[in-house]
């Protein structure tokens, strides 16, 4: 895509960011993306952006010594603008993140997908994410 650049977020991109969640997402909760940004200080988080306007995102983290993994990297957000999709900005900024973290010597990349969510599942398979040996689990409270 012409004018295409990825570069790592900053605190400044998180109105865009929101507006992008908001445009992809069901859910409705309010989540303070500044503070988020601002705390994933061990991951890599990067934004796409054509002609200086955030149209994509990807927020991960990297995990040391988490349930039998020495180190491992989790994709745990990523949205593009829906007048963006099907360009491969997501393939762009997912490879950005899988490369920064095989320089880094992480084996892992891991995400988490809601199992009906058929459009996300196919898009990491493309990346060649398979299932893990991992089961989530949770905890109302």
């Amino acid at each position: 895509m012409e004018n295409f650049q990825i570069r790592e977020i900053d605190h400044t991109d998180a109105d865009a960011i929101q507006r992008i969640r908001n445009l992809i997402s069901k859910d409705e909760t309010d989540i303070d993306l500044k503070k988020i940004i601002s705390q994933q200080v061990s991951g890599f988080n990067i934004v796409g952006l054509v002609d200086n306007k955030v149209i994509g995102y990807m927020i991960s983290n990297v995990l040391h010594a988490g349930f039998g993994l020495d180190k491992s990297a989790w994709i745990i957000s990523m949205g593009v603008d829906p007048d963006y999709m099907g360009r491969g900005i997501g393939k762009e900024l997912a490879n950005k993140i899988l490369e920064t973290y095989k320089s880094q010597n992480i084996d892992y990349v891991f995400s988490s997908v809601a199992w009906d969510s058929i459009d996300l599942l196919s898009f990491f398979k493309t990346l060649g994410f398979e299932r893990s040996e991992f089961i989530n689990l949770r905890k109302k409270l």
